[in-house]
């Protein structure tokens, strides 16, 4: 049975006590039964597709819908997953109103519920159809709007649901990295010394920590400038900023990317050599520091002066020291340096 131009099944439902026997069974338009049920399939009992709503031609381009009759078979294009053992559209209407389970036999596969009941006069069956549960996964992989189902269908309010979902979602997504990244800043800076750009006591102490855990073997210098408080005191504290800055400036440019260079005091710095090992080694590179140090730092036209006091200490082998041990030795050479006139570089034994 072919479906004429314009033509639509004729659906009768039971009939109640008020309904008078004499009533012409009820005709629903094509374009009505388009706007109510646009995931609708009239087939006849041969399997072929007499009609389709818009939506699920849409999905099944297959389906000439110009002709009113499908290119491929009901069973060549869907495959009838629940109720099981059900093999004919004749054994499907005698089930007429029971939940139907069915999915495309070709990929992406769309998994729909749905309802059948027999048209009048043993034209076949009407069978509607919706997504259930898997709503939003049909709808991205059909790339289907609210406009494509009925507006009184509960598929609008669960794509609705959906899209809110889906921005909330997205700002919570957004605030999220907002909030790594300024929990991210907040922890750089309190890992950074504000005036010069190094790395500040905790930073450098959590460094040490992890190096000792890890047992690897590093040097530590540790330098206290010679001179400083005099430039504060005739110059001026911003002189002695600049003064400082430069100092960070010389540490830096002497040091590798994967040491820490750090300011733990007014005028201390720390440098922590993962892996440095060789004594000859670090009191050549001590030596460069000190050479840059003592060149004037210009400052408003006029050169300020100052040297470093500077002791190192190497954690190694059997001589591997905690971060508070290596840190008493360095401290204990500077004092050394200084005795011994400043300006100067002492290895702790």
């Amino acid at each position: 049975m072919k479906k004429a131009p314009g033509q639509s099944p004729v659906i009768t439902g039971a009939k109640t006590a008020a309904t008078l026997k004499s009533a012409a069974p009820m005709v629903l338009g094509a374009a009505a039964l388009d706007q109510m049920l646009p995931m609708h399939l009239w087939v006849d009992f041969h399997g072929r597709i007499l009609g389709a709503g818009p939506t699920l031609r849409k999905i099944c381009p297959e389906i000439d819908s110009d002709t009113g009759q499908g290119a491929l078979r009901f069973d060549q294009l869907f495959m009838i997953r629940r109720p099981q053992a059900t093999r004919s559209l004749r054994k499907l209407a005698e089930q007429s109103g029971r939940r139907l389970s069915l999915s495309l036999r070709q990929p992406p596969h769309t998994a729909f519920t749905g309802q059948s009941v027999p048209v009048e006069g043993g034209a076949g069956l009407l069978v509607n159809l919706s997504f259930g549960i898997n709503l939003t996964v049909a709808v991205s992989e059909h790339d289907l709007t609210a406009g494509d189902f009925a507006p009184t269908d509960l598929t609008v309010e669960m794509l609705y649901l959906s899209e809110a979902k889906s921005a909330v979602m997205a700002e919570l997504l957004s605030l999220t990295r907002r909030l790594q990244g300024a929990k991210s800043v907040a922890e750089e800076q309190a890992m950074t010394d504000t005036l010069t750009g190094l790395r500040n006591r905790r930073a450098m102490e959590r460094v040490m920590e992890d190096l000792h855990a890890r047992a690897t073997p590093f040097a530590l210098m540790q330098l206290d400038l010679d001179f400083f408080k005099a430039v504060n005191d005739s110059r001026g504290h911003a002189a002695g900023d600049h003064v400082l800055q430069e100092v960070a400036r010389v540490l830096l440019s002497e040091t590798r990317q994967g040491d820490t260079v750090a300011r733990i005091g007014g005028d201390e710095f720390v440098i922590v050599f993962p892996g440095l090992t060789d004594p000859a080694r670090l009191a050549a590179l001590g030596q460069r520091i000190l050479a840059k140090l003592e060149r004037p730092i210009v400052y408003d036209g006029a050169p300020c002066t100052i040297s470093a006091s500077i002791g190192t200490a190497l954690s190694h082998g059997p001589k591997r020291l905690s971060p508070s041990e290596a840190l008493l030795n360095t401290d204990r050479a500077v004092y050394a340096s200084k005795h011994a006139g400043r300006g100067c570089i002492t290895a702790h034994d």
